[in-house]
Protein backbone atom coordinates (compact mmCIF):
# COMPACT_ATOMS: atom_id res chain seq x y z
CA UNK A 1 0.00 0.00 0.00
CA UNK A 2 1.53 3.70 -1.13
CA UNK A 3 0.49 7.01 0.18
CA UNK A 4 0.13 9.45 -1.86
CA UNK A 5 0.04 13.47 -0.93
CA UNK A 6 -2.28 15.84 -3.86
CA UNK A 7 -2.87 19.21 -4.16
CA UNK A 8 -5.48 20.23 -5.25
CA UNK A 9 -7.35 23.42 -6.28
CA UNK A 10 -10.69 23.70 -7.23
CA UNK A 11 -13.44 26.58 -7.72
CA UNK A 12 -16.36 25.41 -4.85
CA UNK A 13 -18.88 26.54 -6.60
CA UNK A 14 -22.10 24.42 -7.05
CA UNK A 15 -20.54 22.08 -4.57
CA UNK A 16 -21.72 21.12 -1.02
CA UNK A 17 -17.78 21.67 0.64
CA UNK A 18 -15.05 19.46 0.78
CA UNK A 19 -16.61 16.75 2.99
CA UNK A 20 -19.07 14.27 0.77
CA UNK A 21 -22.52 14.40 1.89
CA UNK A 22 -25.73 13.23 0.59
CA UNK A 23 -27.40 16.53 -0.65
CA UNK A 24 -24.99 17.28 -3.35
CA UNK A 25 -21.92 16.98 -5.05
CA UNK A 26 -18.58 17.34 -3.14
CA UNK A 27 -14.83 18.26 -3.50
CA UNK A 28 -13.68 14.73 -1.87
CA UNK A 29 -16.73 12.04 -3.74
CA UNK A 30 -15.49 13.89 -7.29
CA UNK A 31 -11.77 13.01 -6.56
CA UNK A 32 -12.69 9.39 -4.90
CA UNK A 33 -14.70 8.32 -7.65
CA UNK A 34 -11.45 9.66 -10.35
CA UNK A 35 -9.51 7.59 -8.16
CA UNK A 36 -11.34 4.77 -8.30
CA UNK A 37 -12.51 5.03 -11.85
CA UNK A 38 -8.08 5.19 -12.69
CA UNK A 39 -7.07 2.17 -10.13
CA UNK A 40 -10.33 0.27 -9.75
CA UNK A 41 -10.01 0.78 -5.97
CA UNK A 42 -12.53 2.25 -3.61
CA UNK A 43 -10.65 5.08 -1.14
CA UNK A 44 -11.29 7.51 1.05
CA UNK A 45 -9.19 11.09 0.17
CA UNK A 46 -9.05 12.81 3.79
CA UNK A 47 -8.48 16.72 3.18
CA UNK A 48 -6.50 18.99 5.12
CA UNK A 49 -9.01 21.12 5.49
CA UNK A 50 -13.49 21.00 5.45
CA UNK A 51 -14.42 23.99 3.39
CA UNK A 52 -17.75 24.89 3.15
CA UNK A 53 -20.00 24.94 0.41
CA UNK A 54 -18.81 27.53 -2.52
CA UNK A 55 -15.32 27.95 -0.67
CA UNK A 56 -12.79 27.53 -3.39
CA UNK A 57 -9.16 26.42 -3.21
CA UNK A 58 -5.53 27.01 -4.39
CA UNK A 59 -3.56 25.01 -1.95
CA UNK A 60 -5.71 22.34 -0.28
CA UNK A 61 -3.98 19.05 0.38
CA UNK A 62 -5.03 15.73 0.51
CA UNK A 63 -4.09 12.50 1.00
CA UNK A 64 -5.12 8.57 -0.55
CA UNK A 65 -3.66 4.99 0.28
CA UNK A 66 -3.52 3.08 -2.85
CA UNK A 67 -2.43 -0.51 -3.69
CA UNK A 68 -1.27 -0.42 -7.11
CA UNK A 69 -1.48 3.41 -8.60
CA UNK A 70 1.94 3.28 -9.86
CA UNK A 71 4.17 6.47 -9.82
CA UNK A 72 2.66 9.43 -8.77
CA UNK A 73 2.95 11.59 -12.51
CA UNK A 74 0.75 9.14 -13.46
CA UNK A 75 -1.65 9.35 -10.78
CA UNK A 76 -1.77 13.14 -10.74
CA UNK A 77 -2.57 12.87 -15.00
CA UNK A 78 -5.01 9.92 -15.03
CA UNK A 79 -6.87 11.45 -12.05
CA UNK A 80 -7.19 14.83 -13.74
CA UNK A 81 -7.96 12.80 -16.78
CA UNK A 82 -11.25 11.62 -14.86
CA UNK A 83 -11.96 14.82 -13.74
CA UNK A 84 -12.26 16.90 -16.83
CA UNK A 85 -15.78 17.71 -16.27
CA UNK A 86 -15.44 19.09 -12.84
CA UNK A 87 -13.99 22.29 -11.62
CA UNK A 88 -11.00 20.46 -9.55
CA UNK A 89 -7.61 19.70 -10.84
CA UNK A 90 -4.83 17.65 -9.09
CA UNK A 91 -1.81 20.15 -9.39
CA UNK A 92 0.99 18.11 -7.69
CA UNK A 93 1.24 13.99 -6.28
CA UNK A 94 4.05 12.58 -4.60
CA UNK A 95 4.69 9.72 -2.52
CA UNK A 96 4.94 10.32 1.32
CA UNK A 97 5.51 7.89 4.16
CA UNK A 98 2.86 6.29 6.40
CA UNK A 99 3.28 8.96 9.15
CA UNK A 100 1.84 11.88 6.96
CA UNK A 101 -1.46 13.01 7.17
CA UNK A 102 -3.24 15.36 5.24
CA UNK A 103 -5.18 16.69 8.24
CA UNK A 104 -3.03 15.98 11.65
CA UNK A 105 0.48 16.77 10.20
CA UNK A 106 -0.21 20.43 9.00
CA UNK A 107 0.89 23.40 10.78
CA UNK A 108 -0.52 25.72 9.33
CA UNK A 109 -3.55 26.49 7.25
CA UNK A 110 -3.79 29.88 5.12
CA UNK A 111 -7.06 31.14 3.29
CA UNK A 112 -7.61 34.55 1.56
CA UNK A 113 -10.65 36.60 1.08
CA UNK A 114 -11.99 38.88 -1.76
CA UNK A 115 -13.85 41.52 -1.69
CA UNK A 116 -14.18 43.72 -4.75
CA UNK A 117 -15.37 46.97 -3.45
CA UNK A 118 -16.37 49.22 -6.29
CA UNK A 119 -19.57 50.39 -7.79
CA UNK A 120 -19.92 47.99 -10.71
CA UNK A 121 -20.46 44.14 -10.19
CA UNK A 122 -17.84 42.00 -11.40
CA UNK A 123 -17.97 40.05 -14.25
CA UNK A 124 -14.92 37.62 -14.89
CA UNK A 125 -14.61 37.15 -11.12
CA UNK A 126 -18.14 36.73 -10.43
CA UNK A 127 -18.85 34.12 -7.64
CA UNK A 128 -15.14 34.08 -6.76
CA UNK A 129 -15.39 37.26 -4.58
CA UNK A 130 -17.67 39.70 -2.21
CA UNK A 131 -19.05 42.52 -4.01
CA UNK A 132 -19.63 45.44 -1.57
CA UNK A 133 -20.70 48.92 -3.55
CA UNK A 134 -19.89 51.33 -0.58
CA UNK A 135 -16.43 52.19 -0.09
CA UNK A 136 -14.68 50.39 2.71
CA UNK A 137 -11.57 51.98 5.08
CA UNK A 138 -9.28 48.91 4.72
CA UNK A 139 -6.85 50.46 6.88
CA UNK A 140 -9.59 50.81 9.74
CA UNK A 141 -10.15 47.08 9.30
CA UNK A 142 -6.58 46.11 9.51
CA UNK A 143 -6.55 47.84 12.38
CA UNK A 144 -9.44 46.38 13.94
CA UNK A 145 -8.08 42.79 12.60
CA UNK A 146 -5.32 42.91 14.92
CA UNK A 147 -7.35 42.71 18.22
CA UNK A 148 -8.49 38.99 17.01
CA UNK A 149 -4.29 37.21 16.67
CA UNK A 150 -3.35 35.71 19.31
CA UNK A 151 -5.05 33.01 21.65
CA UNK A 152 -8.64 33.44 22.33
CA UNK A 153 -11.62 32.32 22.72
CA UNK A 154 -13.28 32.56 19.32
CA UNK A 155 -16.98 30.94 20.10
CA UNK A 156 -18.23 34.76 18.63
CA UNK A 157 -16.90 34.16 15.50
CA UNK A 158 -17.93 30.37 15.64
CA UNK A 159 -20.69 28.86 13.99
CA UNK A 160 -23.69 27.13 15.55
CA UNK A 161 -22.64 23.86 14.25
CA UNK A 162 -19.16 24.00 14.67
CA UNK A 163 -17.98 20.27 15.75
CA UNK A 164 -14.80 21.50 17.13
CA UNK A 165 -14.41 20.08 20.97
CA UNK A 166 -13.44 24.02 22.12
CA UNK A 167 -13.68 27.16 20.74
CA UNK A 168 -10.20 28.28 21.82
CA UNK A 169 -7.41 28.33 18.76
CA UNK A 170 -4.97 30.39 18.25
CA UNK A 171 -4.75 33.21 15.17
CA UNK A 172 -0.91 33.70 14.33
CA UNK A 173 -2.21 36.28 11.20
CA UNK A 174 -4.72 38.47 10.51
CA UNK A 175 -3.97 41.09 7.83
CA UNK A 176 -6.17 43.51 5.72
CA UNK A 177 -4.69 45.63 2.65
CA UNK A 178 -6.27 46.94 -0.32
CA UNK A 179 -4.98 46.21 -4.03
CA UNK A 180 -6.78 48.30 -6.09
CA UNK A 181 -10.37 47.89 -6.10
CA UNK A 182 -9.88 44.73 -4.00
CA UNK A 183 -9.75 44.64 -0.38
CA UNK A 184 -7.56 41.08 0.70
CA UNK A 185 -8.15 39.61 4.33
CA UNK A 186 -5.25 37.16 4.91
CA UNK A 187 -5.87 34.72 7.61
CA UNK A 188 -3.07 31.98 9.06
CA UNK A 189 -3.50 29.72 11.78
CA UNK A 190 -2.86 25.97 12.55
CA UNK A 191 -6.51 25.14 12.44
CA UNK A 192 -9.91 27.46 12.61
CA UNK A 193 -13.39 26.84 13.80
CA UNK A 194 -16.33 26.42 11.52
CA UNK A 195 -16.99 29.31 9.43
CA UNK A 196 -13.75 31.36 11.76
CA UNK A 197 -12.99 33.28 8.98
CA UNK A 198 -15.77 34.09 6.89
CA UNK A 199 -17.41 35.56 10.48
CA UNK A 200 -14.54 37.49 11.35
CA UNK A 201 -14.69 38.75 7.81
CA UNK A 202 -18.14 40.06 7.90
CA UNK A 203 -17.53 41.96 11.01
CA UNK A 204 -14.48 43.63 9.85
CA UNK A 205 -16.45 44.79 6.74
CA UNK A 206 -18.60 46.54 9.28
CA UNK A 207 -15.46 48.24 10.43
CA UNK A 208 -15.15 49.23 7.20
CA UNK A 209 -18.62 50.54 6.86
CA UNK A 210 -18.01 52.72 9.79
CA UNK A 211 -20.47 50.43 11.21
CA UNK A 212 -18.28 49.73 14.28
CA UNK A 213 -15.24 50.21 15.71
CA UNK A 214 -12.02 48.20 17.08
CA UNK A 215 -12.87 48.54 20.46
CA UNK A 216 -16.29 47.28 19.35
CA UNK A 217 -14.26 44.23 17.54
CA UNK A 218 -12.73 43.60 21.24
CA UNK A 219 -15.72 43.38 22.93
CA UNK A 220 -17.51 41.24 20.65
CA UNK A 221 -14.36 38.72 21.14
CA UNK A 222 -14.68 38.93 24.97
CA UNK A 223 -18.22 38.79 24.97
CA UNK A 224 -18.12 35.02 23.30
CA UNK A 225 -21.30 35.21 21.69
CA UNK A 226 -21.76 34.61 18.34
CA UNK A 227 -24.67 36.99 18.33
CA UNK A 228 -22.26 40.09 19.41
CA UNK A 229 -20.15 39.62 16.25
CA UNK A 230 -20.93 40.82 12.58
CA UNK A 231 -23.13 38.65 9.57
CA UNK A 232 -21.19 35.61 8.03
CA UNK A 233 -19.71 36.66 4.93
CA UNK A 234 -20.37 34.91 1.41
CA UNK A 235 -18.72 31.86 1.06
CA UNK A 236 -17.98 32.89 -2.02
CA UNK A 237 -14.97 34.92 -1.75
CA UNK A 238 -13.57 32.50 0.69
CA UNK A 239 -9.97 30.55 -1.11
CA UNK A 240 -7.90 28.17 1.04
CA UNK A 241 -4.54 29.34 -1.09
CA UNK A 242 -1.93 27.08 0.97
CA UNK A 243 -1.32 24.11 4.15
CA UNK A 244 1.87 24.32 5.37
CA UNK A 245 3.70 20.72 7.41
CA UNK A 246 6.99 20.23 9.03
Amino acid sequence: MTRYRMTVEYDGTGYVGWQRQQNGPSIQAALEEAVFAYSGETVRVFGAGRTDAGVHALGQVAHVDLAGAGDADTLRSAVNAHLRNQRISVVEAEEVDDGFDARFSATRRIYLYRILNRRPPPALDRGQVWHVGPPLDAEAMDRAAQRLVGHHDFTTFRASECQAKSPVKTLDLLEVRRVGDEIRVTAEARSFLHRQVRNMVGTLERVGAGRRSADDVAAALEARDRAAGGPTAPACGLCLTAVSYD
